[in-house]
Protein backbone atom coordinates (compact mmCIF):
# COMPACT_ATOMS: atom_id res chain seq x y z
CA UNK A 1 0.00 0.00 0.00
CA UNK A 2 1.43 3.42 -0.95
CA UNK A 3 1.99 5.94 1.83
CA UNK A 4 0.19 8.61 -0.21
CA UNK A 5 -2.49 7.99 -2.81
CA UNK A 6 -4.58 10.70 -4.45
CA UNK A 7 -7.37 9.95 -6.89
CA UNK A 8 -8.76 12.62 -9.23
CA UNK A 9 -8.02 15.47 -6.81
CA UNK A 10 -9.56 18.77 -7.85
CA UNK A 11 -9.43 22.14 -6.11
CA UNK A 12 -11.62 25.08 -7.04
CA UNK A 13 -11.94 28.59 -5.67
CA UNK A 14 -14.77 31.03 -6.16
CA UNK A 15 -13.58 34.60 -6.71
CA UNK A 16 -16.50 36.96 -7.22
CA UNK A 17 -18.51 35.48 -10.09
CA UNK A 18 -15.60 33.38 -11.30
CA UNK A 19 -14.74 29.75 -10.52
CA UNK A 20 -11.01 29.13 -10.63
CA UNK A 21 -9.97 25.53 -11.30
CA UNK A 22 -6.57 25.28 -9.61
CA UNK A 23 -6.16 21.49 -9.61
CA UNK A 24 -7.86 19.63 -12.44
CA UNK A 25 -7.85 15.97 -11.49
CA UNK A 26 -4.52 14.77 -10.13
CA UNK A 27 -3.70 11.10 -9.60
CA UNK A 28 -0.54 10.18 -7.75
CA UNK A 29 1.03 7.53 -5.53
CA UNK A 30 4.06 8.01 -3.28
CA UNK A 31 5.70 5.09 -1.53
CA UNK A 32 7.16 5.22 1.96
CA UNK A 33 10.76 6.45 1.90
CA UNK A 34 10.58 8.30 -1.42
CA UNK A 35 12.11 11.75 -1.96
CA UNK A 36 9.83 13.59 -4.38
CA UNK A 37 10.26 17.09 -5.81
CA UNK A 38 7.18 18.88 -7.14
CA UNK A 39 7.96 21.54 -9.71
CA UNK A 40 5.93 23.95 -11.80
CA UNK A 41 5.70 27.60 -12.79
CA UNK A 42 4.10 30.18 -10.54
CA UNK A 43 0.35 29.64 -10.46
CA UNK A 44 0.61 26.03 -11.64
CA UNK A 45 -1.06 24.65 -8.50
CA UNK A 46 1.99 23.01 -6.91
CA UNK A 47 1.67 24.82 -3.56
CA UNK A 48 -2.09 24.21 -3.48
CA UNK A 49 -1.38 20.53 -4.09
CA UNK A 50 1.21 20.43 -1.30
CA UNK A 51 -1.25 22.08 1.11
CA UNK A 52 -3.71 19.27 0.40
CA UNK A 53 -1.04 16.57 0.74
CA UNK A 54 0.07 18.17 4.01
CA UNK A 55 -3.50 18.22 5.38
CA UNK A 56 -3.50 22.02 5.55
CA UNK A 57 -6.43 22.09 3.11
CA UNK A 58 -8.98 19.68 1.67
CA UNK A 59 -9.78 19.03 -2.00
CA UNK A 60 -12.99 20.22 -3.63
CA UNK A 61 -13.43 16.67 -4.92
CA UNK A 62 -11.51 13.44 -5.22
CA UNK A 63 -9.95 11.13 -2.64
CA UNK A 64 -6.76 11.42 -0.61
CA UNK A 65 -5.56 8.31 1.23
CA UNK A 66 -2.71 8.99 3.68
CA UNK A 67 -1.13 5.92 5.27
CA UNK A 68 -4.30 3.91 4.64
CA UNK A 69 -6.70 6.58 5.96
CA UNK A 70 -9.04 8.71 3.82
CA UNK A 71 -8.29 12.27 4.97
CA UNK A 72 -10.06 14.07 2.13
CA UNK A 73 -13.26 14.67 4.12
CA UNK A 74 -11.80 15.23 7.57
CA UNK A 75 -12.69 18.30 9.65
CA UNK A 76 -10.01 20.81 10.78
CA UNK A 77 -9.49 19.18 14.19
CA UNK A 78 -9.01 15.75 12.63
CA UNK A 79 -6.57 17.18 10.08
CA UNK A 80 -4.62 18.90 12.86
CA UNK A 81 -4.26 15.59 14.67
CA UNK A 82 -3.00 13.89 11.49
CA UNK A 83 -0.48 16.70 10.94
CA UNK A 84 0.85 16.50 14.46
CA UNK A 85 1.38 12.75 14.29
CA UNK A 86 2.54 12.15 10.75
CA UNK A 87 3.82 15.39 9.17
CA UNK A 88 6.61 17.90 9.60
CA UNK A 89 6.71 21.18 7.67
CA UNK A 90 9.59 23.34 6.46
CA UNK A 91 8.80 26.66 4.76
CA UNK A 92 10.74 29.24 2.76
CA UNK A 93 10.34 31.89 5.46
CA UNK A 94 11.42 29.57 8.32
CA UNK A 95 8.31 30.53 10.38
CA UNK A 96 10.20 30.73 13.68
CA UNK A 97 8.99 32.68 16.71
CA UNK A 98 11.31 35.69 16.81
CA UNK A 99 11.77 36.16 20.56
CA UNK A 100 12.05 32.48 21.35
CA UNK A 101 15.20 30.35 21.51
CA UNK A 102 15.99 27.70 18.94
CA UNK A 103 15.27 25.04 21.58
CA UNK A 104 11.86 26.52 22.41
CA UNK A 105 10.97 26.82 18.71
CA UNK A 106 11.74 23.15 18.20
CA UNK A 107 9.69 22.18 21.25
CA UNK A 108 6.47 23.74 19.87
CA UNK A 109 5.00 20.64 18.14
CA UNK A 110 5.59 18.64 21.31
CA UNK A 111 3.66 21.19 23.38
CA UNK A 112 0.67 20.71 21.08
CA UNK A 113 1.11 16.95 21.43
CA UNK A 114 0.96 17.18 25.23
CA UNK A 115 4.52 15.92 25.82
CA UNK A 116 5.98 16.64 29.28
CA UNK A 117 8.44 19.53 29.67
CA UNK A 118 11.37 17.26 30.49
CA UNK A 119 10.73 14.98 27.52
CA UNK A 120 10.20 18.00 25.22
CA UNK A 121 13.59 19.44 26.10
CA UNK A 122 15.34 16.11 25.66
CA UNK A 123 13.81 15.44 22.25
CA UNK A 124 14.36 19.03 21.04
CA UNK A 125 18.04 18.85 22.01
CA UNK A 126 18.42 15.59 20.07
CA UNK A 127 16.74 17.13 17.00
CA UNK A 128 18.98 20.21 17.11
CA UNK A 129 22.07 18.04 17.47
CA UNK A 130 20.96 16.04 14.43
CA UNK A 131 20.90 19.22 12.30
CA UNK A 132 24.26 20.43 13.67
CA UNK A 133 23.03 23.17 16.02
CA UNK A 134 23.79 21.69 19.42
CA UNK A 135 25.88 24.76 20.32
CA UNK A 136 23.21 27.25 19.18
CA UNK A 137 20.09 25.97 20.94
CA UNK A 138 19.86 29.01 23.25
CA UNK A 139 20.13 31.50 20.39
CA UNK A 140 17.13 33.42 19.09
CA UNK A 141 16.43 33.55 15.33
CA UNK A 142 17.95 37.04 14.92
CA UNK A 143 21.22 35.62 16.27
CA UNK A 144 21.31 32.91 13.61
CA UNK A 145 22.11 32.96 9.89
CA UNK A 146 19.44 32.08 7.34
CA UNK A 147 20.88 28.60 6.95
CA UNK A 148 20.91 28.08 10.70
CA UNK A 149 17.31 29.29 10.99
CA UNK A 150 16.29 26.76 8.34
CA UNK A 151 18.11 24.04 10.30
CA UNK A 152 16.05 25.00 13.35
CA UNK A 153 12.92 24.71 11.21
CA UNK A 154 14.01 21.26 10.04
CA UNK A 155 14.68 20.20 13.65
CA UNK A 156 11.16 21.36 14.51
CA UNK A 157 9.80 19.30 11.59
CA UNK A 158 11.46 16.09 12.79
CA UNK A 159 11.11 16.48 16.58
CA UNK A 160 7.77 14.66 16.69
CA UNK A 161 9.34 11.82 14.67
CA UNK A 162 6.93 12.46 11.81
CA UNK A 163 7.48 10.00 8.95
CA UNK A 164 6.74 12.63 6.27
CA UNK A 165 8.39 16.02 5.75
CA UNK A 166 6.86 18.61 3.43
CA UNK A 167 9.24 21.37 2.38
CA UNK A 168 7.89 24.38 0.46
CA UNK A 169 10.75 26.25 -1.31
CA UNK A 170 13.06 25.56 1.68
CA UNK A 171 16.09 27.12 -0.01
CA UNK A 172 14.27 30.13 -1.47
CA UNK A 173 15.85 32.59 1.01
CA UNK A 174 19.32 31.01 1.07
CA UNK A 175 22.50 31.47 -0.93
CA UNK A 176 23.93 28.64 -3.02
CA UNK A 177 26.30 27.28 -0.37
CA UNK A 178 23.62 27.20 2.32
CA UNK A 179 21.14 25.68 -0.13
CA UNK A 180 23.52 22.79 -0.76
CA UNK A 181 23.96 22.21 2.98
CA UNK A 182 20.20 22.20 3.57
CA UNK A 183 19.59 19.81 0.69
CA UNK A 184 22.32 17.45 1.95
CA UNK A 185 20.50 17.45 5.28
CA UNK A 186 17.21 16.52 3.59
CA UNK A 187 19.01 13.70 1.77
CA UNK A 188 20.38 12.45 5.08
CA UNK A 189 16.90 12.46 6.63
CA UNK A 190 15.59 10.60 3.59
CA UNK A 191 18.38 8.03 3.94
CA UNK A 192 17.10 7.42 7.49
CA UNK A 193 13.73 6.43 6.04
CA UNK A 194 11.70 9.62 6.12
CA UNK A 195 9.52 10.43 3.12
CA UNK A 196 10.36 13.90 1.76
CA UNK A 197 8.07 15.93 -0.51
CA UNK A 198 9.71 19.11 -1.71
CA UNK A 199 8.14 21.98 -3.66
CA UNK A 200 10.65 24.02 -5.66
CA UNK A 201 10.94 25.98 -8.88
CA UNK A 202 14.71 25.41 -9.05
CA UNK A 203 15.89 22.53 -11.22
CA UNK A 204 19.22 22.19 -9.38
CA UNK A 205 17.41 21.84 -6.05
CA UNK A 206 14.92 19.32 -7.46
CA UNK A 207 17.83 17.13 -8.56
CA UNK A 208 18.60 16.24 -4.95
CA UNK A 209 15.36 14.24 -4.97
CA UNK A 210 14.83 10.78 -6.42
CA UNK A 211 11.72 11.67 -8.43
CA UNK A 212 10.55 14.91 -10.06
CA UNK A 213 6.87 15.62 -10.73
CA UNK A 214 6.08 18.66 -12.84
CA UNK A 215 2.67 20.31 -12.56
CA UNK A 216 1.44 22.63 -15.30
CA UNK A 217 -1.96 24.33 -15.24
CA UNK A 218 -3.24 22.14 -12.41
CA UNK A 219 -2.30 18.82 -14.02
CA UNK A 220 0.68 16.49 -13.81
CA UNK A 221 2.78 17.18 -16.88
CA UNK A 222 5.58 14.70 -16.19
CA UNK A 223 6.69 12.23 -13.53
CA UNK A 224 10.28 11.02 -13.82
CA UNK A 225 12.92 9.25 -11.74
CA UNK A 226 16.12 11.24 -11.12
CA UNK A 227 19.01 9.30 -12.66
CA UNK A 228 21.92 11.58 -11.67
CA UNK A 229 21.18 12.92 -8.21
CA UNK A 230 22.95 16.12 -7.17
CA UNK A 231 23.87 14.63 -3.80
CA UNK A 232 26.10 12.09 -5.54
CA UNK A 233 28.02 14.92 -7.17
CA UNK A 234 28.41 16.70 -3.82
CA UNK A 235 29.62 13.55 -2.10
CA UNK A 236 32.21 13.01 -4.80
CA UNK A 237 33.63 16.53 -4.68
Amino acid sequence: MPLIKVENIKKNYIVGDMKLNILKGINLEVEKGEFVAIMGPSGSGKSTFMNILGCLDIPSSGKYILDGVDVSKMNPDQLAEIRNKKIGFVFQGFNLLSRTSALENVELPLIYAGVSAEERTKRAEIALEKVGLKQRMDHQPNQLSGGQQQRVAIARAIVNEAPIIFADEPTGNLDTKMSVEIMKLFCSLNDEGRTIILVTHEEDIARYSKRIIKIVDGEIHSDEKVLNRAIEEVNND
